[in-house]
């Protein structure tokens, strides 16, 4: 479907009733010699024809456009240029109106956005919601736009469906957020819009996957933005308004008609189109604005729509259905050329392809574009104004499909400058890209490039050509880290243009983060990594800032603000931090953290109250939100109400799952609030006096849970002989604890272990009778190969009960010296996940114990005998006179005795008698002193 066009004037008549007669006996004679008889094939062309015919004789003037098309952004910005409407209707999400006049703050492409956290109306597992209509400045929506605004008098009107419905009429898919496991990994600028819902202007593509293919093959290209840009952008990108019109016209009534028959997808369009109708008619009745002033820019596939309500003079039957009661907001992001590629299912790099294609046309065709004053990033037009034609009369009327459709089609003429001019640009930039390109490689891309485009039937090579030559000639290899040829070309015809919010249209919130890390001397406007150094001890001023850092660390993406140096901790703050920050890079995030508050705090205090309550948070969940609220605002008013739900979700929980989290963060917290504290909290007291009564109810059934990790038990363990103090003082009863651990029957080695050591906690068993069954294991056989597992528990055990470290380097020492290979070896990924999942306190304690025990130097350890294996030496009582030399020391030096009894205030003096002491009452009865030695040395 290409040609030339013939320059005709437009003048905004309408075609005679028999402007296209001629064109529909053509068709018919074409679809009888086709098909053998006039049948479906003559009346889907008839249908063409009469969908053109429609559409122009429309009174108020039907702009039909394709999304981020240059040709029809050229077309637009001459059509405005002749016209001048008082008014234009545009195809976008009414409610997004407001959000327009802020464009001027920002550098395109930017993308305006319909935001939603909180729902009601649409299920709770839709949340958030988010809409967004990417602009770039090849568009003709932003040329319409900027024409309404930059033009006084003139009024711009949104039509389309509002956000809400966009969400009412098009149901998210139970599969919508799954992602392609064997898709490549998105760049990050692809990601700019986030998971949101995009609306565009004019979403021209055949829905008939045959005819597409079909169009492809017989076309010679690759895919459809390649076959979009040969066979409609280059031919209309200096064609008059006329032809413009019905081609387009014709191209969306094509599509239409040859589509499937996707009865949701069709039901939605035909209401949009009656929903933008009913608008255009509602505005035009409100007004009394005249139809031949105004403008309708919408979509090509719904210029040649069908409906009852099309036209001012359509039917009035369609109710606009009134919105849910979800708060929407509404702010600008930042998009990117591959945002919107990824958005809308286009080839990689087709949109820096078109921008590029639209400087052309600028040029070529001398057109003034349309541009919205004071805005960044627009490049001002170098086409010289000219008088704009005056329209003939009835030269819009005229049919000129038919000479468009017969004329063939004009090759342009080849530009060897430019194209040797790409080729030497590609391999400059190869070569800095770590390619051995030459000069002999710029020769065969310019040549292949020539090739291609003569296999294609064109003789001048499009950017699609010449980048397949430059992959075919250039990247002769793929290393990994190095930017690929294609990626290449598409950065050289343009690159990827990524937009920008300005501060004005930024929200409130955003504004402020900005105004609080002013101090820092950074533009963090600006995309890129920015290093933060904050001296906070010689600069109090940078305390305020490090707060900021530490909220938007925990509220953005990672990266967006990442501590290098520094950390915050309960109790602790650095007093030098060290900061990596992106926020102009991540600046979408930033901005929809303003649709949930006006402050970083009230968005902190909103998460986390939204996190403690939600249906699924457990205790330990719980636990990190007080904990969050300490660190981040330091609130004990909201530390304390969400310590009270922490309390409520645990007395509820029937599992144990949490158990390690719950008793390292309730550790941590208490270890807290007893150093910056008078008192504990109430909470937390309650918290210990619940949770061991909590934990001594599930503990028989967790022992014998094979769903119950071996380090959930230990965890639980932990938790009640850690907090045993505290829940004693407070009213619990220790008996809770001596009866659960006696209904515990574990069969699994490793809670067996975990048992053994809590009885030895409680006093139910001796370490002397924990080492005995230690080694009625090692001399077992048959249990012999699950030894490994008992040690595993051991090794948990020190979690509950430290104080057996010495008993574990024992077992550990005694396994590697007594197990076969065949044992011992499958062990060792054990031994090291466990000491690493529980490093942080398991390692330190065995490794200081080995210290003790083991010889410091290695010459000494062939003579060395493990204390374990030493013989035991029963310390003999001590003789009578031995009695008395402590006493004979005392008395014989009393200065220290006597200051200490002056700081006591005792003034009784020394004992004559000296028998009558405590020395004598322990010569008498040695027996405890001689247990007391036993127990502190046993060996």
């Amino acid at each position: 479907m290409s040609g030339t066009a013939t320059r005709v004037p437009a003048d905004g008549g309408h075609p005679a009733p028999d402007t296209f007669d001629a064109l529909r006996v053509q068709l018919h004679d074409a679809a009888a010699a086709f098909a053998g008889a006039p049948g479906a094939l003559d009346g889907i062309l008839r249908g063409l024809v009469d969908d053109v015919d429609r559409a122009l004789r429309e009174p108020l003037e039907v702009f039909p456009v394709c999304h981020h098309s240059p040709a029809s952004a050229t077309a637009m910005a001459r059509r405005l240029r002749v016209k001048q409407p008082r008014t234009v209707f545009l195809e976008l999400c009414e409610d997004m109106a407001p959000l327009l006049a802020e464009l001027r703050n920002c550098r395109l492409p930017v993308a305006v956005q319909a935001f939603a956290t909180r729902v009601d109306g649409f299920p709770a597992a839709w949340a958030p919601l988010s809409v967004v209509a990417p602009i770039t400045e090849a568009s003709a929506e932003y040329q319409a736009i900027a024409y309404a605004l930059e033009t006084p008098g003139v009024e711009l009107v949104l039509v389309d469906r509002s956000s809400d419905h966009v969400f009412q009429w098009q149901p998210l898919r139970e599969d919508a957020g799954a992602a392609d496991p064997d898709a490549a990994p998105a760049e990050p600028e692809a990601a700019l819009h986030g998971d949101a819902v995009g609306v565009e202007l004019g979403d021209l593509r055949p829905r008939f996957a045959d005819l597409e293919q079909h169009l492809l093959r017989h076309g010679k290209v690759r895919h459809w933005s390649e076959w979009w840009h040969q066979y409609v952008e280059l031919p209309l990108g200096d064609a008059d308004h006329g032809t413009y019109r019905q081609v387009m016209f014709l191209i969306g009534s094509l599509f239409r008609r040859l589509a499937p028959g996707d009865t949701d997808r069709v039901r939605v369009d035909e209401d949009r189109e009656r929903y933008m109708w009913t608008r255009i008619r509602e505005h035009l009745a409100a007004t009394g604005a005249d139809p031949a002033d105004c403008v309708y820019v919408c979509g090509a596939y719904h210029a040649a729509s069908r409906v009852a309500e099309f036209g001012v003079h359509g039917t009035d039957t369609f109710t606009v259905p009134p919105r849910t009661a979800t708060e929407w907001q509404y702010g600008l992001i930042p998009s990117s050329h591959t945002a919107i590629e990824a958005q809308f299912g286009l080839e990689r790099g087709s949109v820096s392809i078109a921008a590029a294609q639209w400087e052309k046309n600028l040029k070529r065709t001398r057109t003034q574009p349309y541009r919205l004053k004071g805005q960044a990033g627009t490049k001002a037009s170098r086409a010289r104004k000219t008088a704009a034609p005056a329209p003939e009369v009835g030269a819009e009327s005229a049919d000129m499909l038919s000479g468009f459709l017969r004329r063939p089609p004009v090759l342009d003429p080849l530009d060897r400058q430019e194209l040797l001019g790409w080729s030497v640009d590609i391999v400059r930039a190869a070569r800095r890209n770590g390619y051995l390109a030459s000069t002999a490689d710029a020769i065969a891309v310019y040549e292949t490039a020539i090739l291609l485009a003569g296999l294609r039937d064109r003789a001048r090579p499009t950017p699609y050509d010449f980048q397949d030559a430059a992959v075919t000639c250039i990247e002769k290899d793929t290393v990994p880290g190095r930017r690929d040829v294609r990626r290449l070309v598409e950065i050289m015809m343009g690159g990827d243009r990524i937009g920008q919010v300005g501060y004005e249209s930024l929200p409130p919130l955003a504004r402020d983060v900005h105004d609080r890390l002013a101090p820092l001397g950074l533009n963090l406007q600006q995309r890129g990594v920015k290093r933060a150094l904050l001296d906070i001890k010689s600069d109090p001023r940078l305390k305020p800032c490090s707060d900021v850092l530490w909220m938007l660390r925990h509220l953005l993406p990672p990266g967006a603000a990442r501590p290098i140096m520094g950390e915050r901790r309960l109790g602790e703050q650095s007093v030098q931090e060290s900061w990596d920050l992106a926020l102009g890079t991540h600046q979408r995030a930033l901005i929809e953290l303003g649709y949930e508050g006006v402050s970083l705090e009230q968005v902190v205090e909103q998460r986390l109250r939204r996190e403690a309550n939600a249906p699924q948070a457990d205790a330990a969940v719980v636990l990190r939100t007080v904990e969050d609220a300490t660190l981040y605002l330091g609130s004990r008013r909201l530390a304390d109400e969400l310590g009270t739900r922490a309390l409520q979700v645990l007395s509820t929980e029937r599992s144990v799952d949490g158990a390690p989290e719950v008793l390292r963060r309730v550790r941590e917290l208490l270890a807290f609030y007893r150093t910056t504290e008078p008192v504990l909290p109430e909470w937390i007291e309650q918290f210990a006096k619940t949770g061991y009564a909590h934990y001594c109810t599930l503990l028989p059934t967790a022992f014998t849970d094979e769903a119950a990790t071996v380090r959930q038990v230990a965890a639980m363990l932990g938790f009640l002989f850690s907090m045993e103090g505290l829940a004693l003082s407070l009213g619990s009863d220790r008996t809770q604890l001596e009866l659960a651990v006696a209904q515990s029957h574990p069969e699994e080695p490793a809670k067996t272990a975990l048992l053994w050591a809590a009885q030895v906690q409680l006093g139910r068993m001796s370490r002397e009778e924990l080492r005995g069954r230690c080694d009625e294991l090692l001399a077992n056989p048959l249990v012999l190969p699950a030894y490994p597992r008992y040690l595993s528990g051991l090794l948990h055990a020190l979690e509950p009960v430290p104080g057996l470290v010495d008993v574990v380097v024992e077992a550990v020492s005694n396994a590697f010296a007594r197990l076969p290979d065949r044992v011992l070896l499958p062990w060792l990924p054990v031994l090291i996940t466990t000491l690493r999942a529980g490093g942080a306190d398991l390692a330190p304690l065995l490794t200081r114990e080995a210290g003790r025990v083991f010889p410091g130097q290695l010459a000494a350890l062939d003579a060395w005998v493990p204390p374990w294996r030493a013989p035991a030496v029963i310390p003999a009582g001590p003789a009578r006179p031995a009695a008395r030399q402590g006493v004979d020391l005392l008395a014989g030096h009393p200065a220290t005795c006597d200051a200490l009894a002056e700081l006591l205030g005792c003034d009784d003096g020394w004992a004559v008698d000296e028998a009558s002491g405590g020395s004598a009452l322990l010569a008498r009865h040695p027996a405890t002193a001689d247990a007391l030695a036993l127990l502190l040395d046993p060996v």
